[in-house]
């Protein structure tokens, strides 16, 4: 049996816009309920979110179900936790915080065996290689994997060249509450000035050949950010979707939330 291809990395090769979901609920039950939604991929949020290596477990096996992608945020550009959520069966990674091109060539190599990388072979302890049941699992992994680089402070625009030549990189996501932040509009990834900076961060990721992507749930803006060149477009948070959701029908009820604060996309 061959390795399953990565339709969502080819997807993305041929600039097919793929919109998508962020899971931050941290469970398998509510990653089902939005499984079947209609999304081309849901992220699995292991930075901000409070999910474990099991409760990523998890959510894999839920998805695997659906004809949804599976993105996994690690909580940091870590050869070690990278290695093991691969080996769980996640391919295709949005790695937090990437900075310089070195960093981007790291979170290349973590995710592919040598000699092309540093990842650890043990796929006979895989879920991703069904435990050996794929037999050329070992050489046909790394053309399935999906490195998708997240930039998020003024450093990294100052590197986004450099960070887009980095060979193995798939794709370039841009992290609008960080950016907003480091730009000193923090809360305020909406504002025009920081429109401004993303959509020439999205045109200069596009100008290299590689995919362009940002998380952004207010719909008017990701059609701005679809129009100028995002090809993979988080538009919506599961727990924010909760939040107001509640928030709405409690309000036609005459009831007030008990905060009134509005989340940053």
């Amino acid at each position: 049996m061959k390795t399953p291809p990565n339709a969502f990395k080819a997807a993305l090769a041929r600039g097919e816009s793929q919109v998508g979901l962020w899971l931050g609920l941290a469970s398998g039950y509510a990653t089902e309920v939005v499984a079947g939604a209609g999304f081309d991929w849901l992220l699995i949020d292991g930075e901000h979110a409070p999910n474990t290596l099991d409760s990523i477990l998890a959510q894999l096996q839920v998805l695997a179900a659906y004809p949804v992608e599976p993105v996994v945020r690690p909580a940091w550009n870590d050869p070690v936790e990278i290695k093991r959520l691969l080996d769980v069966g996640a391919r295709t990674l949005l790695v937090p915080m990437i900075q310089s091109a070195e960093e981007a060539a790291a979170a290349v190599a973590a995710m592919r065996y040598p000699p092309e990388g540093i990842r650890g072979v043990g796929s006979a302890l895989a879920r991703a290689s069904r435990w050996n049941r794929l037999p050329a699992y070992l050489d046909e992994a790394n053309d399935t994997m999906c490195t998708l680089v997240q930039v998020e402070t003024r450093r990294g625009i100052e590197a986004l060249d450099a960070i887009c030549a980095v060979d193995g990189v798939d794709g370039v996501f841009i992290g609008p509450a960080d950016l907003a932040a480091d730009y000193g509009y923090r809360g305020r990834p909406a504002d025009p000035a920081m429109q401004t900076v993303i959509d020439a961060a999205l045109a200069r990721i596009r100008s290299h050949g590689k995919a362009a992507g940002i998380l952004v749930s207010d719909p008017i803006l990701a059609e701005h950010y679809i129009a100028r060149g995002s090809v993979f477009t988080a538009v919506g948070v599961d727990a924010t979707l909760l939040a107001r959701a509640a928030t709405d029908l409690a309000a036609r009820h005459g009831r007030a939330a008990t905060s009134g604060a509005a989340g940053v996309y």
